[in-house]
C-alpha cells in the first residue's frame, strides 16, 4: 500500500503504466495487445505496492497479467524473502498462479513454507485456497516449525488438521471461518473489550454481507479505533444496511461528543433524506475532487445512486471519479451510480469492467456488459478461470445460461466496440 507522500505520483490516468495502477480493466486490455510495452510496468505495479488501500484488491489482477502475459512468475517469488507485506502480496499473486497450472509458483510456496520467515501466513493462505493433496503432507513441516513461533495463528486451520491445538480464533479469522457463525456469536464478538480490532472488523464485514442484524444498533458506538477518532473498517457499510432500523439511533449518534459517531449518525440521516439533499450531495462530490479526496466519495455516490437521472448534475463528477481514482475498492461504486443516474453510453465502461480488479467490478460488468460476442468470450474465460473468485464465476455462469442481463445486482480479448475508453472525462 502506498504510504510515502513523495512515491503517490500516480502516472497519467490514461497512460498503460497509470491503468495498470489504479488496476482499471482498460490497463489489462492494452497489455494484451502490447506485451513488450506493459512487461516493464506489470514488473513495477507487482514490486511497488500502488494499492492506495489495504482493502484495494490486486492479487487476481496481477496473476492474470503475469498468466496472460506468460511471464516469469520470479519477481513474485523474489517478493518472498521481502517484509511481512510483500510476502503476503507475493503468496496472494502465486497460489493463484498455482491454481491456474503454475508448478513453480506452487513450488515456491510449498519451499517457502518449509524455510521462509513468514511461513505461518502463507500456510494458513495456501490451505484456505488450494486443494488439501497440495498441503497436507506439510504437516511433518508446520509441527516441527510450530514451537519456535511467537506469533499465534491466525485460524483454526489447517492446524487441527495437523493435530496443532490452537487455543483461540485469533485477530483475523477468514470469510470461510465466520460464515458459519451464528448472529450472537459475532455480536458477543464485538461486545467483547478484549477483542482486537482487526477481528471485530472481520465480524463487521460478515455482518455487513448478512441480512441487517438489529442486535448491531446498541454496540455500534462501542465501535470506534483505539485513538477514538474513527469507526472500525467496514462498520458504516454494516450499519447502512439496516437502513431505517437505524434511523433512531442514528439521531442520537448525530448528536454524540465522538466525532467519527457524530458524523456516522449524519450519514444514516442523509441517507433517508429525499431528493432536497442532492444540491448538498453534487456540492460534496464537487469538493471532494477538487481536494482529491480519493477515500470517501464512494458513500456520497451511494447517495446519490438513490435519485436515479434527477441527481444527473452529478454525471460529470461521476465519471471522473471511476476514470481516475487510484482507490480502485471506491470504483464499483461510482460505477454503479453512472448506471443509475446516466445509463447512456456506459456500454465500453462495463465492458471494461470485466478485466478489473476488483470482484465487485466484474460483477457490475457481468450484469450489464452488452451481449457482444467479444463481451460473451470474457465472461465464458471468467465462468472457467481457476483464478476466479466463486461469486465472479456463478455470475457469469448464470449470465450465460440465462443469456440476461441482470439489472440492479451487485454482489483477455478486447470489449466490444475495441478498447474501452469508457466515459467521458470532463
Amino acid at each position: 500500500m502506498m504510504s510515502d507522500e513523495d512515491e503517490m505520483r500516480y502516472a497519467p490516468f490514461d497512460s498503460v503504466e497509470g491503468l495498470l495502477q489504479r488496476g482499471r480493466g482498460l490497463g489489462a486490455v492494452l497489455a494484451a495487445t502490447d506485451p513488450a510495452v506493459a512487461t516493464p510496468h506489470v514488473d513495477d505495479v507487482l514490486r511497488r505496492d500502488w494499492r492506495w488501500d489495504e482493502v484495494d484488491d490486486r492479487s487476481r489482477y496481477l496473476a492474470r497479467l503475469i498468466r496472460d502475459l506468460e511471464l516469469s512468475p520470479a519477481p513474485a517469488i523474489d517478493l518472498l524473502t521481502g517484509s511481512e507485506r510483500d510476502c503476503e502480496r507475493a503468496t496472494g499473486v502465486l497460489e493463484l498462479l498455482a491454481l491456474a497450472g503454475s508448478d513453480e509458483s506452487r513450488d515456491a510456496l510449498r519451499s517457502y513454507i518449509r524455510k521462509g520467515a513468514h511461513w505461518v501466513r502463507v500456510l494458513e493462505s495456501v490451505s484456505d485456497l488450494w486443494p488439501v493433496e497440495w498441503w497436507e503432507d506439510l504437516g511433518d513441516v508446520a509441527r516441527a516449525r510450530i514451537g519456535a513461533e511467537e506469533e499465534s495463528p491466525w485460524f483454526f486451520e489447517p492446524w487441527t488438521r495437523f493435530g496443532i491445538e490452537i487455543q483461540r480464533p485469533v485477530s483475523r479469522p477468514s470469510r470461510s471461518d465466520l460464515s458459519t457463525w451464528g448472529e450472537a456469536e459475532l455480536l458477543a464478538v464485538l461486545a467483547d473489550a478484549r477483542v482486537g480490532d482487526g477481528r471485530k472488523s472481520a465480524v463487521l464485514g460478515e455482518l455487513a454481507r448478512r441480512a441487517p442484524t438489529e442486535g448491531l444498533i446498541p454496540l455500534v458506538p462501542s465501535l470506534g479505533t483505539n485513538d477514538g477518532r474513527s469507526p472500525l473498517p467496514l462498520l458504516r457499510q454494516a450499519v447502512q444496511d439496516l437502513g431505517g432500523l437505524a434511523l433512531p439511533a442514528a439521531r442520537r449518534w448525530a448528536a454524540d461528543e465522538q466525532e467519527w459517531l457524530a458524523a456516522l449518525g449524519a450519514e444514516i440521516l442523509a441517507d433517508h433524506m429525499g431528493p432536497e439533499i442532492i444540491p448538498e450531495l453534487v456540492a460534496e462530490l464537487a469538493n471532494q475532487w477538487r481536494t482529491r479526496a480519493w477515500c470517501g466519495p464512494d458513500r456520497t455516490a451511494k447517495r446519490l445512486t438513490r435519485f436515479g437521472p434527477a441527481a444527473a448534475e452529478a454525471a460529470p463528477l461521476l465519471q471522473r471519479f471511476w476514470l481516475r481514482t487510484p482507490h480502485s475498492y471506491e470504483r464499483p461504486a461510482y460505477l454503479k451510480a453512472l448506471a443509475a443516474i446516466a445509463p447512456a453510453g456506459l456500454e465500453k465502461a462495463h465492458a471494461e469492467s470485466l478485466w478489473d480488479c476488483e470482484d465487485q467490478a466484474r460483477l457490475l460488468a457481468i450484469a450489464h456488459a452488452p451481449g457482444s460476442t467479444p463481451v460473451l468470450e470474457q465472461i465464458a474465460a471468467l465462468r472457467d478461470d481457476p483464478m476466479e473468485d466463486p461469486e465472479v464465476k456463478a455470475a457469469a455462469t448464470e449470465r450465460l445460461t440465462t443469456g440476461q442481463t441482470f439489472i440492479g445486482e451487485e454482489s483477455r480479448r478486447s470489449p466490444a466496440g475495441g478498447h474501452a475508453t469508457a466515459c467521458t472525462d470532463t
